[in-house]
C-alpha cells in the first residue's frame, strides 16, 4: 500500500472513532506513556497538542507540566519551533494549523530533550512511522538524536509493514491501548 491509500484508510478509520473514545482509549496510551522508566528519569519532554483525529494529550500535558519541563512544537513555515508549556494561559491559536501553541521564548537546547512523544498516522512492528507527509518530525527528530522517541497511536493505526524513506526517523517503542 502506498502513502497515499494508507493515509486514506487511517483518516476513514479515525472518522469512525467518536471523539469521546479517542479521549478514553488515550488516557490508556498516556498511562503507559507515565509508567514508561525513560518518562520517570526524563527532566524535558517534548509532546504535541493533539488535535480531534490524534491521540489525545491535554490532560496528561495537564498533570506534567508543573513536574518537568514540557516543551510542545509551533509550526514556524516547514519547521517546527519548541517552547515551554507553562499552563492554559500561555496557549495561543497557531497560525498555519490552528492547533494551540505556546507563547514565549523559543527551546533550543535540543540536545537537553530526554524524551519525544510523537504522534504519527500510521506505525508498524518495527518501529517505523509515517506522518501526515510535511516532514516536519523527522527533521526535528533526527536534530534529537540522544532522546528516547515513543510513537503513540490508535490500535487502527498499527500495520505490520509501512513505505519507509531514508530520511524516516524510527520511534525506540511505539504504545497503543492495546
Amino acid at each position: 500500500m502506498d502513502k497515499q491509500e494508507l493515509r486514506r484508510q487511517v483518516r476513514a478509520a479515525k472518522r469512525a472513532v467518536p471523539l469521546s473514545d479517542k479521549i478514553a482509549r488515550s488516557e490508556g496510551i498516556m498511562r503507559q506513556v507515565e509508567a514508561l522508566p525513560q518518562f520517570a528519569e526524563a527532566r524535558t519532554v517534548l509532546l504535541y497538542w493533539s488535535m480531534d483525529d490524534e491521540v489525545h494529550t491535554h490532560a496528561f500535558v495537564g498533570r506534567w507540566y508543573e513536574r518537568k519541563t514540557l516543551l510542545l512544537p509551533c509550526v514556524d513555515g516547514d519547521d517546527l519551533r519548541l517552547r515551554r508549556y507553562t499552563g492554559p494561559d500561555s496557549l495561543r491559536e497557531g497560525p498555519q494549523f490552528g492547533i494551540p501553541e505556546p507563547v514565549g521564548e523559543e527551546f533550543t537546547d535540543l540536545e537537553a530533550i530526554d524524551m519525544i512523544v510523537v504522534p504519527g498516522v500510521a506505525f508498524d512492528l518495527k518501529n517505523n512511522r509515517m506522518g501526515r507527509g510535511r516532514g516536519f518530525y523527522d527533521r526535528l527528530l533526527k536534530s534529537t538524536p540522544n532522546a528516547y522517541k515513543v510513537g503513540v497511536a490508535f490500535r487502527f493505526q498499527m500495520f505490520d509493514t509501512i513505505p519507509v524513506e531514508e530520511f524516516d526517523v524510527p520511534m525506540n517503542q511505539v504504545i497503543t491501548e492495546k
